[in-house]
């Protein structure tokens, strides 16, 4: 299975409080925030939903191609996701916007403020998906990440009629959308990925009951921290996959992102779902315990002795195969 992600591809950087975000709000004043929080490191990192993404899907032999828009300062930036297996020749490159910049602080309990700076993302909308998937001779899925609404709007309608299964993650931008584009993303879509609070965000944006919008999709896969992943499919009883567990968390950032590359990796190879989720949350927690992400090396031994812990030899020996492909 070729697998496209489009979305973000963005420079992240990470900020730490040694402190609480909750305890500099005051209750009755937050209709006037002005607040400035002194943080005591700085990381600068590759980052951006879709290259995350394409990152560990490259790690784990997939060779996805990742499709978004770039600014004029992205050639290293491309050099490094091509050294790790991802093809590149869908990005579209700004002659005149630098890449997308993610600032982000993480408080002592991992809580965060983000702001996101679009720059040559805004230019996502002018990829033809249609010319890419031609190329390619058809992938069979496409990912449709967080990016210019525009272009995840028409990536999504070009996805569809071209017959490719779509994994709808509006991520971030559901605050964007409004009811038709939020309906139009994500209905018909084989797989939905949301975290928990996008789940009941996508539940208000869309004005649908979760009953009706899990008629809407195929499998709606609902990332909840420490707690693991939920997978919904309508009409069955929901799975609970539990998280793998961390000796200590690094950095947050980008463990969701992991666990869709984990998914789709197993997707791909056509593992069950509950099997798919067990490879995602071991990525997830891979990332966890390091800061940037895309920092992470992936080692077939430690992913194996990580599944093993959380789910059993059973499951160890049913992911052997695939990951000690992985170097």
């Amino acid at each position: 299975m070729r697998i496209v992600v489009t979305g973000s591809i963005a420079t992240d950087h990470l900020m730490t409080f040694p402190g609480r975000f909750t305890d500099q709000l005051i209750k009755d004043r937050l209709e006037r925030v002005s607040l400035s929080f002194l943080a005591d490191r700085l990381e600068v990192h590759r980052g951006g939903i879709a290259a995350n993404i394409t990152f560990g899907l490259g790690l784990l032999g997939l060779s996805p191609v990742l499709v978004g828009a770039a600014g004029v300062d992205f050639a290293e930036y491309e050099t490094w996701l091509r050294e790790h297996g991802v093809d590149t020749s869908a990005v579209r490159i700004s002659d005149r916007l630098h890449t997308a910049r993610f600032v982000c602080t993480t408080d002592e309990d991992q809580n965060q403020i983000a702001t996101f700076y679009a720059g040559a993302m805004a230019e996502a909308s002018r990829i033809d998906l249609a010319s890419v998937a031609a190329r390619l001779d058809g992938p069979s899925l496409v990912l449709v990440g967080a990016d210019d609404p525009t272009a995840m709007l028409r990536h999504t309608d070009t996805a569809r009629r071209l017959g490719m299964a779509v994994a709808a993650d509006p991520s971030q931008q559901l605050a964007r959308l409004d009811r038709e584009q939020a309906r139009r993303l994500i209905e018909g879509a084989q797989w939905l990925f949301t975290n928990e609070y996008e789940a009941s965000l996508l539940m208000e944006r869309t004005g649908w009951t979760e009953r009706y919008l899990l008629d809407q999709v195929g499998t709606w896969v609902t990332t909840l921290g420490a707690e693991g992943v939920s997978l919904a499919l309508s009409g069955t009883p929901r799975l609970h996959v539990p998280a793998v567990p961390t000796t200590g968390v690094a950095d947050p950032t980008g463990a969701g992102d992991a666990f869709r590359a984990g998914f789709l990796a197993g997707i791909a190879w056509q593992w069950p779902h509950e099997r798919a989720a067990q490879l995602g949350c071991a990525l997830a927690t891979t990332v966890l315990e390091s800061v940037g992400t895309q920092e992470y090396k992936l080692l077939a031994t430690d992913l194996i002795a990580r599944v093993a812990q959380a789910y059993g030899q059973e499951a160890a020996r049913a992911v052997e195969p695939r990951l000690a492909e992985v170097s």
